[in-house]
C-alpha cells in the first residue's frame, strides 16, 4: 500500500485514525476508503491521506465508451415496451387464454431478464464487462429476427425469452463496467446514461409501433423485427471499447493492460497508485475470507438493494408501460389515440430522465426519489380514484392521460434515473457483479410476476383497486427512503465500501448510526 503524510489543508481529503477500544489494531479510511491496520499507538493523531483517483479524466474519451455501453440499455429499453404494440394482436391471432397469454407472450421475456439477471453476473465477472456485452448484442440480434419470423407461440416465446437474457445480463453488465471507468463527480450522470437509453429505447418502440400500426396484415412482424438493426449497430460499436480495468486489476491480476487503460482514461494518472487504490480495498484477510455476497457483512447493500429495486417495479412502471393501450381503451380513449398518447408518455419519460440526469450529481439520488415518491403519490391515487368513480372525463377525457404523464415524470427523474446508478454504486470491488446481478434480478422477478398476473387480474378488476395497491407501494418507498436510504453522490466506490461494509456483528449499531448520518 502506498501512503503519503499530508498536511490537513492539502487537496487531498484526509481521515484522522478513529481507535477501536475492542481492537488492537485500529481502522482508518481517507477519500477513497482504503483501510490500513497499524497498531493505535503508532499512528493516534495522525492524519494521513492518499492522493485521489484520477485528478484529470480524457472526458470525451470516457463519454464515448460510457455512451456505446449505454446502448444496450436502448436495446433493452425497446425490446422491453415493443411488445405492447402486439398484444392484442397475437393473442387474437393464436387464440390464447389470458393466462396463456400473460405467460407465453407477455411475460416469456421477462422471465429470461431474470434468467438473465441472477446469472449475468458469472460472465461478468468471469470474461469481463466487455465481452459480456458483446454476447448480449448477440442474444438481442437473434432474438428480434427469430420474434419477427415465429410461426407458433411457443418459437415465439423461446426468441423472447433470448432477448430476455440479454436485457437481464445488460442490467447487470452495462452499470458497471461505467462506473467502474467513471469519476465519482461525474458517475451519477454517466451510469444514468444507461437508463436515459433504455427510456430513448421505449420511445422509439412506441414512435415505431404506431407508425408500423397502419400497416395491413402481420404488422406485429414488423414490430418486433425492426429491433435486428439497432442490435447489429450496438453489436459493431461495441468490440471497441476497452475492458474495465478495475476488472482487470482485481479478476485477472493483469496490471500491464490495466495501466494501459487508466493513461487512456486520464495521461496524468500516477499509475501504481491508482492501482495500489484498487487493490486496497480489500484486506488480505478479507479477500480470502468473504467471496460470497450474502455475508453478514454486506447486509446493508444487500438490503439496500432489494428495497430500491422492488419499489421500482412496485410503482406500477412495467404495468403502464406494457399495458398502456389497454389502460387507455378503458379509459374510454379509442385505440389510435390510446397508442398516440403512449408515445407521449414515452416522450415524457425521455424528457424527465434527461431532468433526472442533469440533476441526480447536485441534488443526489436519495432528493430524487424523495421528489418521485410525492409525484408517484399523487398520480396514483388521483388515477385510481377516477376508475373507481368511472369518471373519465376530467379534461376533456384526457384527465387519466395527463395524470400517467405525471407518474411518467416522477418515475423518470426519481427511480428511473437512480436504480441502476445507487446499484452499481453500493456493492464492494470484489462482489459488484454479484450485487448488482441480486439487485437486477430483484426487479426483473417483480416485474415478471407484474406481466403474468396482470391479463388476469384486469379480466377481474377495473383499474382502481390495482393504481391504489401501487400508491400504498409507494408510500412505504417514501418511509425507506426518509429513514434508511443513504446518499452516495460525490463519493468515491472505495469510500462507499468502508461506509456500508462492516466486518462483524459486532458492529451493527456503529453502522446504523453511521449510515443515518450520509
Amino acid at each position: 500500500m502506498i501512503a503519503q503524510r499530508r498536511e490537513c489543508g492539502s487537496r487531498t481529503r484526509c481521515v484522522k485514525v478513529l481507535l477501536s477500544s475492542s481492537k488492537k489494531l485500529s481502522t482508518w479510511g481517507c477519500s477513497v476508503g482504503v483501510a490500513i491496520l497499524r497498531p493505535p499507538e503508532s499512528i493516534k493523531g495522525e492524519c494521513l491521506s492518499f492522493t485521489p483517483h484520477w485528478m484529470s479524466y480524457a472526458m470525451p474519451r470516457i463519454l464515448q465508451w460510457s455512451i456505446t455501453v449505454a446502448l444496450a440499455g436502448f436495446l433493452f429499453g425497446f425490446d422491453t415496451a415493443v411488445i405492447s404494440g402486439a398484444d392484442t394482436s397475437l393473442q387474437s391471432q393464436w387464440g390464447l387464454s389470458d393466462l396463456m397469454h400473460g405467460l407465453v407472450i407477455m411475460s416469456m421475456a421477462l422471465w429470461g431478464t431474470v434468467i438473465g439477471a441472477i446469472f449475468g453476473n458469472w460472465p461478468t465477472d468471469h470474461f469481463g464487462r466487455r465481452a459480456t456485452l458483446i454476447g448480449i448484442g448477440i442474444l438481442y440480434l437473434v432474438s428480434a429476427l427469430g420474434s419477427a419470423l415465429a410461426t407458433d407461440p411457443y418459437l415465439f416465446s423461446f426468441f423472447r425469452l433470448l432477448g430476455g437474457l440479454g436485457v437481464g445480463a445488460s442490467s447487470v453488465a452495462a452499470p458497471i463496467y461505467i462506473s467502474e471507468i467513471a469519476p465519482r463527480e461525474r458517475r451519477g450522470a454517466l451510469v444514468g446514461l444507461y437508463q436515459f437509453n433504455v427510456v430513448f429505447g421505449i420511445v422509439i418502440a412506441f414512435v415505431s409501433n404506431y407508425f408500423i400500426g397502419f400497416m395491413d396484415g402481420e404488422n406485429w412482424r414488423w414490430m418486433l423485427g425492426v429491433e435486428a438493426v439497432p442490435a447489429a449497430l450496438y453489436l459493431l460499436m461495441i468490440c471497441k471499447v476497452p475492458r474495465s480495468p478495475r476488472w482487470l486489476i482485481l479478476k485477472r491480476n493483469d496490471e500491464a493492460a490495466a495501466a494501459e487503460i487508466i493513461r487512456l482514461i486520464n495521461p496524468k494518472a500516477d499509475i501504481a497508485e491508482e492501482i495500489a487504490i484498487i487493490r486496497g480495498t480489500e484486506s488480505e484477510e478479507s479477500a480470502k475470507q468473504h467471496t460470497r455476497l450474502f455475508a453478514w457483512r454486506y447486509r446493508l447493500p444487500i438490503l439496500f438493494a432489494f428495497l430500491i429495486a422492488a419499489f421500482n417495479q412496485l410503482s406500477g412502471i412495467n404495468f403502464i408501460i406494457y399495458y398502456a393501450p389497454r389502460i387507455l381503451a378503458e379509459a374510454q380513449l379509442e385505440s389510435s389515440a390510446a397508442l398516440l398518447s403512449t408515445a407521449g408518455i414515452g416522450v415524457i419519460n425521455l424528457v424527465f430522465t434527461m431532468l433526472g440526469m442533469s440533476l441526480i450529481d447536485k441534488l443526489g439520488r436519495r432528493t430524487l426519489i424523495l421528489i418521485g415518491s410525492a409525484g408517484y403519490l399523487l398520480s396514483l391515487c388521483l388515477i385510481a380514484w377516477a376508475f373507481h368513480l368511472e369518471d373519465f372525463s376530467a379534461m376533456g377525457g384526457y384527465g387519466v392521460p395527463i395524470l400517467l404523464g405525471v407518474f411518467i415524470a416522477a418515475h423518470a427523474m426519481s427511480q428511473g434515473t437512480v436504480i441502476w446508478v445507487f446499484i452499481s454504486e453500493i456493492f464492494p470491488n470484489k462482489v459488484r457483479a454479484m450485487g448488482q446481478s441480486f439487485g437486477s434480478s430483484v426487479h426483473w422477478i417483480f416485474a415478471a410476476l407484474i406481466a403474468l398476473l396482470m391479463p388476469t387480474i384486469l379480466s377481474q378488476f377495473s383499474g382502481g383497486p390495482v393504481f391504489a395497491f401501487f400508491a400504498f407501494m409507494m408510500l412505504l418507498q417514501l418511509i425507506f427512503v426518509l429513514f434508511f436510504m443513504p446518499e452516495t453522490k460525490g463519493v468515491s466506490l472505495e469510500e462507499l465500501q468502508g461506509r456500508l461494509v462492516r466486518p462483524t456483528r459486532h458492529h451493527a449499531t456503529e453502522d446504523h448510526a453511521e449510515i443515518s448520518r450520509h
